[in-house]
């Protein structure tokens, strides 16, 4: 799961969810068959064989799992995917028509020491990740040991398991602060996150598992693709967690207000998750190995301006608070991606509106009830 950066920190607020969680319900047919339109030419290199997936109950692990079966239901591959989880109990409980998929087996353990299953896996994907937190100071040297550790155990795993494509989702974190006269952030630029500062270790970590990727491949010949990726949003999202856009997304579906604890300037773009999955799976088997490709959308806009979208796609007339008002003449920080590399080497698109996944997300939150069996519909 990505993060804003956590510069952002002031933009978004951690509440307490306000009601046990229920059961995760499938993401949308609607979802399942755009994307199998999109990959239907991709997933014979899967038939009959298997596939290692660590962060498969995450937001992105979740989004690879329903595709993943939606393309084996579909196209009769009789692939099998093994996901690693911290804890099966709790993934049978929140996603139980993914974890009790007999076309997937759950391994316990922690991504640093994982037991290896035995049999070859052509395919890894490692997704698991830690992401930002609100005070990385507390933690800052547990979660760069997670990331740098947990890819050295997939990449060991993958090596030695006969892998032949090994995908490392990355992030756009590994750039350090955009500079503010820089609208997108391309793959060639070679800015970079200050090591003395604690919360940068989570872009710095991303650049060691990179380099851990780059010196497998040099070692084995295996395939390593690395997708940079930004912000989304989307079903599987939580909404009481860090992420601006899934807490303005909660606000907007309580009534309002939508609350931003900062200025509102910084500028972000959100790719849906539909569109998410995609991009992974053309990238595990297409993208050119140890080539960068950024994930996400170019269609920038103020964190204000997200909050509008929210307000204006969930509860016309809900009101808007900004805690502060902005500095005049203060540089503007910017988060979003130029993905021109990977449109034009792997014709790629993103084809959902912000305006129709902010829908498309509260529609799913209110199918499952998670957060708001109460909530009234606007």
């Amino acid at each position: 799961m990505q993060e804003l950066p956590v510069s952002d920190a002031a933009e978004y607020t951690l509440l307490p969810m306000t009601t046990t969680p229920q059961p995760a319900p499938p993401v949308s047919a609607q979802d399942l068959e755009t994307i199998l339109e999109k990959t239907e030419h991709l997933w014979e290199e899967l038939r009959g064989r298997r596939i290692f997936i660590t962060g498969g109950t995450g937001f992105f692990g979740c989004w690879l799992l329903e595709s993943f079966l939606a393309a084996n239901q579909a196209m009769h591959l009789q692939a099998q995917a093994v996901v690693l989880t911290r804890s099966s109990e709790k993934f049978r409980r929140r996603a139980p028509h993914l974890a009790n998929h007999s076309s997937i087996e759950l391994l316990e353990g922690d991504v640093s020491d994982f037991p290896f299953p035995s049999g070859k896996f052509p395919f890894v994907i490692h997704a698991a990740t830690e992401s930002v937190q609100a005070n990385p100071a507390e933690t800052a040297e547990s979660q760069l040991s997670t990331i740098v550790e947990g890819t050295r155990r997939c990449l060991e795993f993958a090596e030695s398991h006969g892998a032949a494509k090994f995908l490392l989702t990355s992030s756009g974190a590994v750039y350090g602060p955009q500079p503010s006269e820089m609208t997108h952030i391309a793959e060639d630029y070679r800015g970079a996150p200050d090591v003395l500062r604690p919360n940068s270790v989570y872009g710095e970590g991303k650049r060691l598992a990179e380099m851990l990727c780059a010196l497998s491949s040099a070692r084995t010949g295996m395939e390593c693709k690395i997708a940079r990726c930004f912000a989304f949003v989307g079903p599987h999202l939580p909404l009481d967690a860090h992420f601006a856009i899934g807490n303005f997304i909660r606000d907007a579906m309580r009534g309002g207000p939508i609350v931003i604890h900062g200025d509102g300037t910084p500028m972000r773009s959100y790719m849906y998750a539909a569109d998410l999955a995609v991009w992974l799976w053309t990238m595990l088997f297409q993208a050119e190995s140890l080539r960068a490709f950024n994930v996400g959308s170019e269609q920038d806009l103020s964190i204000r301006a997200v909050a509008e979208a929210v307000v204006a796609a969930i509860c016309p007339g809900a009101e808007i608070a900004i805690a502060r008002s902005a500095v005049p003449g203060a540089p503007v920080q910017r988060y979003v991606p130029s993905v021109q590399a990977a449109k034009q080497s792997l014709k790629l698109t993103d084809g959902i509106s912000l305006i129709e996944a902010i829908q498309r997300t509260a529609a799913w939150h209110r199918s499952g009830r998670q957060l708001f069996p109460n909530a009234e519909s606007h």
